[in-house]
């Protein structure tokens, strides 16, 4: 026996160690090869042949396809990676003004002009704030949908 093999039967931590050691190796191996299928579906630059070429490389030699890929195409990899995260943030940041302004776009004029008219008749505002609404409403000097665009009577 060696004494590099004797040592690892020795003490069967360090054989512990080893074999966590490749498995984090093969695990990360893995994440960068579905990364970079992923990669090669995401990119729009590239046409269908040259796609089907990259995935073909990826599949048949994967550590030389894999390897070749990342030094080529690395750069553009990160920022398609930035640029999906950006438009899942303004996806995330409109879906959230939507869901605030209570799950409708900005209101029409006829819209308001109907809330307007409901108020009244609730009585929770007076015939001359309506009026004068009313006015804001149809001259569009007032922005429909923003708060505060219809007077409201007694601070209600």
């Amino acid at each position: 026996m060696s004494a590099q093999n004797y040592l690892a039967y020795d003490y069967p931590l360090l054989s512990a160690f080893w074999t966590m050691l490749w498995l984090f190796l093969w695990i990360m191996w893995l994440v960068l090869l579905f990364r970079v299928i992923v990669d090669i579906f995401r990119d729009d630059t590239m046409g269908g042949w040259a796609k089907a070429g990259w995935l073909a490389l990826c599949i048949v030699v994967p550590f030389l396809g894999v390897l070749v890929y990342v030094i080529a195409r690395g750069k553009g990899m990160g920022q398609r990676e930035i640029a999906q995260a950006r438009d899942q943030q303004k996806a995330f940041e409109s879906y959230i003004r939507q869901t605030a302004q209570g799950g409708t776009g900005p209101t029409s004029s006829v819209d308001e002009l109907a809330r307007l008219s409901e108020m009244k008749s609730r009585g929770d505002i007076s015939d001359e704030e309506f009026r004068r609404a009313k006015q804001l409403v149809l001259s569009d000097a007032g922005p429909a949908g923003r708060p505060g665009s219809v007077p409201t009577a007694h601070g209600r």
